[in-house]
């Protein structure tokens, strides 16, 4: 079974299928619809052959469906059937899910991902559990999105915004009895160092995750 994998993200959308080594990536933006990003994943891999369509989305997602309009996309992204677009079985994961099952490596993982915002999802014997952590309260009536995403390290400066990585590192995987915690995202390669229990992973982790949504079926 050949699978599509599509990364969804505010400044671009790559693709990649399973039987090759290729990545594609055509803009994004903020105007970027549904419609328009299925069109231009159509028009990218129409010399690629795929039987299924993994989709990773910038927002939350339950049951195979998109629960709120993304904050870095365009709109009419919640009532799309992906399926009947692509014409092929197509499962829809959150963005941090998929890139978390990529880097997953047994027991129980957090993953973080540090970027715009703060993608969230945690791994537990192979079960993932998609979460929406980076809007709950951390302090000074301030959210973890806000002190390590992107507006976090332009307010606090690169020094306390990783002394903040830290912080919320440390406090996350305790709340969350972590194994060990991967960090993704684009910024994570602006730290210096890791907290304990971190290593960093790769954005190319996110095509395994969507690979790996079907390997049951494979079975």
């Amino acid at each position: 079974m050949k699978i599509l994998s599509i990364d969804i993200g505010g400044t671009n959308v790559k693709i990649k299928v399973s039987d090759q080594n290729e990545v594609r990536k055509f803009p994004s933006g903020k105007e970027l619809s549904a419609h328009q990003m299925v069109r231009g994943v159509q028009e990218l891999a129409k010399d690629w052959s795929y039987d299924v369509v993994t989709v990773g989305y910038p927002g939350p997602v339950a049951r195979d469906k998109i629960l709120k309009e993304p904050v870095n996309l365009g709109k009419a992204w919640t009532e799309i059937d992906f399926a009947a677009e692509f014409g092929k079985p197509t499962k829809l994961i959150n963005d941090a899910a998929m890139q978390a099952l990529g880097s997953y490596e047994g027991g129980r993982m957090l993953f973080l991902g540090l970027g715009t915002g703060l993608g969230n999802a945690l791994i537990i014997d192979g079960v993932i559990a998609p979460m929406e952590l980076g809007h709950l309260h951390f302090k000074k009536k301030k959210s973890f999105e806000d002190f390590v995403g992107a507006r976090g390290m332009e307010r606090l400066g690169k020094k306390k915004w990783q002394e903040a990585v830290f912080e919320v590192v440390h406090s996350l995987k305790a709340a969350l009895i972590a194994d060990y915690v991967v960090l993704g995202g684009g910024n994570a390669k602006k730290l210096t160092q890791l907290p304990d229990g971190c290593r960093l992973g790769n954005n190319e982790n996110a095509f395994i995750g969507g690979f790996r949504l079907w390997q049951d079926q494979e079975k």
